[in-house]
């Protein structure tokens, strides 16, 4: 590391203690920061990363294990090495089970010191686990990741309705994992041993949709050389998925309601009634009450497939698990891509936790994997990150100072980076599209969720 690079919080209510450990280390050329008590200190980590955090066991207010544990939630990348006493030793090893680099006892030894600073800044490996559910991002219980307060609800709530044979309406912006969702409600249903089949109804034309869910006969249509199941068919006594529901035809909702109340299809082109046995899943971008009132989508339909509603939040709404999210999509992509990666340094980590996501979920895993591929050493960095993000950290984070840091809520954040990108690709939207690493698809629903101009250029 070099000289004058660290940036050190020294976390101790014993004013004399603080000055000691600040004496030494900006000997050594580092810049230090000191906070006298756990609150104090996960402030000053929320305000930006620091390279190392030197705390003290017992404090008042906060102690350093409950500290440690909000700083660990805010930046995981942060290495925290705690300070006690003789007297406090389990206490201190305890804070290790929790997340802590190391522990040192007081009175800290100069040489010590200086030796567990440097291996504690030069990053630890993440352990080297399988991939569990096939690589899905679900903990080894098999819940989605995520321990967010609306996160955990959403859980909640998956657990509540899972077992029933409700019709299931997720809603959600693009790219917040309402597939996974969609996932968990079938495999903890009571027909998790029958087919989980996935249709994405935006994908398809009309004819294509109708061929896909219903099946056809042999000659019904050019290309048509033998017959086929539908997808209804295939997913008989297990949870048939439609995804983008709101982008069906009135046509296909007409169709769609007729299975839904009838439960029977009949191939494209036939004659045969099927019955079946299917609980259907749907999932949507848009406001379908909007989409009723405006007359796009079938009023009928909408409260056969509204029974139960499951709202899925953004990533902006469940910052809190871009952490666990990070830690996942980092050993995915790094086993996936072949890159020996053995973790992140905390200004990156700090960039992810603050970045505004409009693209969700998938927005963040495809900037771990591009950090992956680009970075050239074992820790990501910075200058990894897809350009959006970089743009972002140039116009937000170019200062150290917490009152330079860009005021007011995430969405407010959110509607001033897609605003200055349009206002620079001169109202371009695929191109402002392609700047901030989402679909032009996602972009015109955020400018119409903003109440914001959304025609086509």
């Amino acid at each position: 590391m070099k000289k004058s690079s660290a940036k050190v919080l020294i976390v101790d209510d014993e004013e004399t203690q603080r000055h000691l450990l600040r004496a030494i280390l900006e000997n050594w050329g580092w810049l230090c920061v000191e906070a006298d008590d756990g609150e104090t200190a996960v402030d000053e980590v929320r305000g930006g990363p620091f390279d190392l955090v030197l705390m003290d066991v017992c404090m008042k207010n906060m102690n350093g294990l409950k500290a440690l544990l909000e700083i660990r939630a805010i930046n995981p990348a942060i290495p925290v090495v705690m300070l006690t006493g003789n007297s406090f030793i389990e206490t201190a090893v305890e804070a290790i089970k929790l997340g802590a680099h190391d522990y040192l006892t007081k009175p800290v030894n100069k040489e010590r010191l200086h030796e567990t600073a440097k291996i504690a800044m030069s990053h630890r490996q993440p352990p080297d686990e399988p991939e569990p559910h096939g690589g899905q991002p679900l903990d080894e219980d098999g819940r989605i990741i995520g321990t967010s307060p609306p996160m955990q609800a959403l859980w909640e709530m998956i657990l509540q309705v899972a077992p029933t044979e409700a019709t299931v309406l997720i809603s959600g912006d693009s790219g917040t994992g309402k597939e996974l969702v969609a996932s968990a409600l079938h495999y903890k249903s009571l027909r998790k041993d029958g087919p989980f089949i996935k249709v994405n109804c935006a994908a398809l034309s009309e004819n294509l949709l109708e061929s896909e869910l219903f099946g056809h006969e042999k000659g019904a249509f050019t290309g048509a050389d033998r017959r086929r199941e539908g997808c209804f068919v295939q997913a008989q006594h297990g949870t048939l998925f439609l995804d983008e529901i709101g982008e069906t035809t009135p046509a296909m909702q007409a169709k769609l309601l007729r299975v839904l109340q009838e439960h029977e299809v009949q191939r494209v082109g036939g004659q045969d009634i099927i019955s079946i046995d299917v609980r259907i899943v749907t999932a949507t971008n848009r406001d379908l009450e909007v989409e009723v009132q405006e007359g796009r989508f079938r009023e009928d339909l909408y409260y056969r497939l509204n029974v139960v509603t499951l709202d899925v939040p953004s990533l902006q709404e469940r910052r809190n698990d871009i952490p666990l999210l990070t830690d996942f999509f980092i050993r995915r992509c790094a086993k996936r891509n072949k890159r020996k990666v053995r973790g992140l340094t905390p200004k990156c980590m700090d960039v992810l936790t603050r970045y505004p996501w409009p693209g969700n979920v998938r927005e963040l895993e495809n900037a771990i994997e591009r950090c992956v591929i680009l970075t050239r050493g074992e820790y990501l960095n910075v200058d990894g990150l897809p350009l959006a993000v970089q743009r972002w950290v140039g116009m937000n984070l170019s200062h150290e100072s917490e009152e330079d840091l860009p005021q007011g809520t995430l969405k407010e954040a959110e509607l001033q980076l897609i605003t200055r990108t349009l206002e620079e690709t001169g109202g371009n939207k695929s191109e402002a599209a392609r700047r901030l690493a989402i679909t032009r698809k996602t972009l015109l629903n955020k400018l119409k969720k903003y109440g914001l101009d959304s025609g086509k250029s």
